[in-house]
């Protein structure tokens, strides 16, 4: 009987380092004979990649949250079933680039998208199901901010959002980490990559269950 895959989901504030952290832990998990996928949110499937240029489109008319909270979920559809789910059902480790924390973070923290109703989206495209780890990348906003635009590159919508409203995100994150314990694990990610990186290979360690060098 083939084992289920663990899944892995990275979380945090813009410029705090997330895609670098993800390759590494592909990286990190393949040393120690696993296979694994790297994926990302919004996206991460055909559909779900057409759905992830609609959401971060900059249109003339605008997006209304609503609007940004369902194809935000129906891009997740996609990629939970097409994606995701069979891949841990084959054994395979998924690591996520943002998962469904980031819509209680995103889409929450905008006027009217309730926790409520964000539940109940969940609820209908995941049931009860849940990452095995969620790796938060914890950072002041206006460093994230400001690591985005020395960067260089072209910031997406939600990189362009207000400070105040990333300092909503990060309260809504830090939030959630306190409230389910088992499964966050908070990463100081103000610190250099390859510091993070150690805290990332601790954490993965611990939750997993690793012992030891990785395999030759």
């Amino acid at each position: 009987m083939t084992t289920r895959g663990r899944f892995i989901t990275l979380e945090g504030g813009e410029g705090a380092g997330k895609s670098t952290q993800a390759r590494y832990i592909r990286d990190w998990l393949e040393a120690r004979g696993r296979q694994v996928l790297l994926t990302r949110e919004p996206g991460g499937s055909p559909l779900a990649e057409a759905i992830r240029h609609l959401v971060l489109g900059d249109w003339a008319e605008g997006i209304a949250p609503s609007t940004e909270t369902l194809l935000m979920f129906a891009a997740r559809a996609a990629h939970w079933n097409t994606t995701i789910k069979p891949a841990l059902a084959a054994g395979r480790d998924v690591v996520s680039d943002r998962f469904v924390d980031s819509s209680y973070a995103y889409q929450g923290g905008r006027k009217g998208i309730t926790e409520r109703r964000l539940r109940m989206l969940e609820r209908m495209v995941l049931g009860k199901r849940k990452p095995d780890v969620t790796l938060l990348f914890d950072i002041d906003p206006e460093l994230g901010l400001r690591r985005t635009q020395e960067r260089g590159d072209d910031n997406n919508r939600f990189e362009q959002e207000a400070l105040d409203f990333q300092r909503r995100v990060r309260e809504i994150f830090l939030a959630r980490a306190q409230a389910e314990p088992e499964r966050f694990v908070v990463i100081d990610a103000s610190r250099e990559p390859e510091a993070v990186s150690a805290a990332v290979a601790e954490a993965l360690a611990a939750r997993l269950g690793f012992v030891g060098p990785p395999s030759a």
